[in-house]
């Protein structure tokens, strides 16, 4: 069996690796290892904060809609359990943007709960 030889592979690779940690400061730019090591550790913490965005997002829609209410006179809580016993089906981000964009639509909204 012949013989192989994986530079090619191997400087491909690395030149990869550093191409990815471009950017990074100190080391994590310019050794092999310590940009493996950012890079892993960037690709965990993406993925986390992938899945937090979502959670920080609805907060967002959450004290706007509050802030929006307040303001008619009602609480979050009370709205949300009028919503539901009515079965009205309108998400929290639509209700937010409603709130902050359209006061009038949004009154006519709370008057169809009420």
């Amino acid at each position: 069996m012949a013989r192989v030889k994986r530079s090619t592979m191997a400087m491909k690779h690395r030149r990869n690796v550093l191409k990815r940690a471009k950017g990074y400061r100190f080391g994590r730019s310019k050794k092999e290892i310590e940009a493996k090591v950012a890079l892993r550790h960037a690709g965990a913490h993406a993925f986390a904060h992938r899945k937090d965005k979502k959670t920080d997002m609805r907060r967002l829609w959450t004290a706007r809609l509050n802030a929006g209410l307040r303001a008619e006179g009602i609480t979050y809580s009370v709205f949300i359990g009028k919503l539901a016993k009515n079965g009205m089906s309108i998400n929290r981000k639509m209700l937010a943007d409603i709130a902050a964009n359209n006061p009038e639509t949004f009154k006519r909204i709370l008057a169809q709960v009420k």
